[in-house]
């Protein structure tokens, strides 16, 4: 059983440097126990393989983790000489795309292990001397939480590789809870008043450079699903015919479904008259009240048309989730600026799946908004973009080179992202036509006029 409680990086309250220290030593410990149980899991076979040309080999994943430790951490924080510089080209993954890397040399596991685990010792003495203030990448313990999300982000990746595998299930978990006796009762959608509030962030610690600088964003009115699109509402689109209508669909994404091939959420499959997923090495029945998973934000979008709706827009689905009218203020977090709780969120690994809609009422945003933190990440309407006044830090590679209209944004994190690298103002992006990835979404409208 995976289950990685964690605390989610500083609060823009200063910290003592002993408590900071401290607080960076939790985060990488975790990000490390969570590493070793996605690999310690499966064979050398297995960590080899390339289970899907979309995915690297496990392995690479494991060596990756560490080459990025040692670049920031020990080279350009600490000041050290490389340990091994002949492997840099083979883990830098701008050098080689992911259906090459399974050609490259790279080392085997148990080489991996050791260069990662001989890393983190050196990185963690650095971390016991260092003053965590002085320089840029030190402040707040900036370098090392975002090595810590980093290696977070990694293993999200490889637990979609697992769910892309084939073989017997390596993996369990606890189901989540069932939802809450008011679900039935919930609203179909909220108003979010139109208005301005603060985007992005300026304040937060380890956010990164895409969540920078906040800005004043002016919206108008907006109703939006109070929870995530079930898997019994999207029945009801296919059912309908919607992966055969023309009509819902982008021209660029009925090209796509036509090439492809779709019919069903990615791992879905037609047994007779019910229809079935695989989760993590097991089929079952396709679970009518869980958000719907694994779908593109061209099915994202085509639904949203058939319903009569539209995916919202980044700024939108950050308005929902951040800000508090009674303040005007924007939140950390839906729930407020505490921490992500087990109360408040399906997050870090607890249950390998999404909780039923309608869960997680302590996790509710000011408005009555429901799981926006964790399940799925939700497909927004935007492309990604730099936010005004954005500066690449601290290096372009990480947001800069894939600002345009190629990316579509999601947010809020899935049941499989860690809360150190889930937050309010947190954007993940991904091409249109990804289905790999813990995706789902939830639609909006435009208040009627009258």
């Amino acid at each position: 059983m995976l289950n990685h409680d964690t605390t989610s990086g500083p609060t823009a309250v200063t910290h003592g440097t002993e408590q900071l220290r401290e607080l960076i030593a939790t985060e990488l410990i975790a990000a490390r126990s969570r590493t070793a149980a996605l690999t310690d899991c499966v064979e050398e076979p297995d960590l080899t393989a390339q289970h899907s040309p979309l995915m690297s080999p496990l392995v690479w994943d494991l060596a990756h983790i560490g080459n990025q430790e040692e670049l920031w951490l020990l080279r350009n924080v600490g000041g050290r000489d490389p340990l091994h510089p002949e492997i840099d080209p083979l883990y830098d993954a701008f050098e080689h795309p992911r259906a090459e890397r399974p050609s490259l040399p790279l080392l085997a596991p148990h080489e991996a292990r050791a260069y990662a685990h001989d890393v983190r010792g050196r990185v963690l003495d650095l971390l016991a001397a260092s003053p965590l203030e002085g320089a840029p990448l030190l402040d707040g313990g900036f370098a090392f939480g975002m090595i810590a999300q980093h290696e977070q982000q990694h293993d999200e990746t490889m637990l979609a590789t697992h769910q892309l595998r084939k073989g017997a299930a390596v993996l369990t978990a606890p189901a989540p809870p069932p939802a809450p006796a008011d679900t039935a009762a919930l609203p179909a959608e909220v108003l979010i008043p139109a208005g301005p509030f603060t985007m992005g962030t300026d304040t937060e610690p380890w956010a990164l450079d895409n969540e920078r600088p906040a800005h004043e964003v002016e919206l108008a009115a907006f109703l939006l699903d109070t929870t995530p699109v079930d898997n019994a509402a999207y029945l009801r689109f296919m059912a309908d015919g919607g992966y055969r209508d023309e009509r819902w669909w982008n021209p660029e994404g009925w090209e796509h479904r036509n090439r492809a091939g779709l019919v069903a959420p990615l791992f879905w499959s037609r047994d007779g008259g019910q229809w079935l997923r695989r989760r993590f090495g097991v089929t079952e029945p396709v679970p009518l009240d869980e958000p719907v998973l694994h779908v593109s934000w061209y099915e994202a979008d085509a639904y949203a048309r058939w319903a009569g709706r539209r995916l919202p827009t980044e700024a939108e689905w950050e308005k929902a989730a951040r800000h508090d009218p009674a303040t005007g203020r924007s939140r950390r977090y839906p729930w407020g600026d505490a921490a992500p709780a087990p109360e408040h969120a399906n997050l870090d690994q607890r249950h390998l799946r999404p909780a039923p809609v309608g869960s997680y009422p302590q996790g509710a945003s000011p408005a009555g908004v429901r799981q926006l933190m964790g399940d799925v990440w939700e497909w927004t309407a935007s492309d990604f973009r730099p936010y005004p006044g954005f500066t690449a830090w601290p290096y372009k590679e990480y947001s800069d080179v894939f600002f345009g209209p190629e990316y579509k944004v999601l947010r809020g994190g899935s049941f499989a992202v860690a809360p150190v690298a889930c937050r309010g103002t947190f954007r993940n992006w991904d091409y249109p036509i990804r289905r790999q990835i813990f995706s789902g979404f939830r639609t909006a409208r435009d208040p009627e006029r009258d």
